[in-house]
């Protein structure tokens, strides 16, 4: 339903401009969905990639463990030899608007010192090592993604929601409103034109009147 706004020109100058600026923000949201849906669907398909890299090396990880318990004993006291990781660090990216995390596991300035003692041990251990290593940089890699996804995924819907609502309800509203102000005015130009058309006639009639009336005056 239509605005009952005054029918003036002004206004409907006015409402044209806010109906001009909202067809315009829907389709700037509508362009910014598109970008974020295309980014979240390659961060999808990177994740999955990722997802199978990671179950892969849980895999190896867990067997080389095994092994190294085999051969080595159990290794929990060669484990705790080894540092907790305190190097991640959280930095961010901007697509469209959305702050996108980036994740990175700073290199320890001890990376090439092993933490264990090479005589009690054997090349399992290593193996073992290097596994969960690897495991915990594919995890920080998928958390990445996976947070990444979360916020595209709440920026898209909230998007859809603003697009729907211009789509939906704003622009219809302005376009009726529009509609309403440029028929009334029309009716109003139609009646002033009529009214002018009555009193030219009125005129033109008052006119003949007044000349022939001198024209019998001059007769008399």
């Amino acid at each position: 339903m239509a605005v009952q706004t005054v029918p003036t020109k002004g206004n409907l100058m006015n409402t044209k401009k806010s109906l001009a600026l909202a067809k315009n923000g829907y389709e700037l949201l509508d362009r910014k969905r598109n970008i974020l849906i295309r980014e979240m669907m390659t961060l999808i398909d990177h994740a999955n990639a990722i997802q199978q890299k990671i179950d892969d090396a849980y895999a190896e990880a867990y067997t080389a463990l095994q092994t190294a318990n085999v051969t080595n004993g159990f290794c929990e006291d060669i484990s705790n030899a080894i540092p907790y990781e305190n190097g991640l660090k959280l930095d961010s990216r901007s697509v469209m608007g959305v702050e996108i995390p980036i994740l990175t596991i700073e290199e320890r300035e001890d990376h090439n010192y092993l933490h264990y003692g090479l005589r009690t041990t054997n090349s399992a251990i290593d193996k073992v090592y290097t596994k969960f290593t690897e495991v915990k940089n594919l995890t920080v890699e998928l958390a990445e993604i996976e947070n990444s996804v979360y916020r595209l995924a709440d920026s898209i819907k909230k998007t859809q929601k603003r697009a729907n609502a211009l789509k939906n309800i704003m622009i219809p509203r302005f376009e009726e409103t529009v509609k309403f102000i440029s028929d009334a005015l029309d009716e109003k130009d139609r009646e002033e034109f009529s009214r002018l058309k009555v009193i030219k006639k009125k005129k033109q009639k008052d006119a003949a009147l007044k000349k022939a009336k001198e024209l019998s005056a001059e007769s008399a």
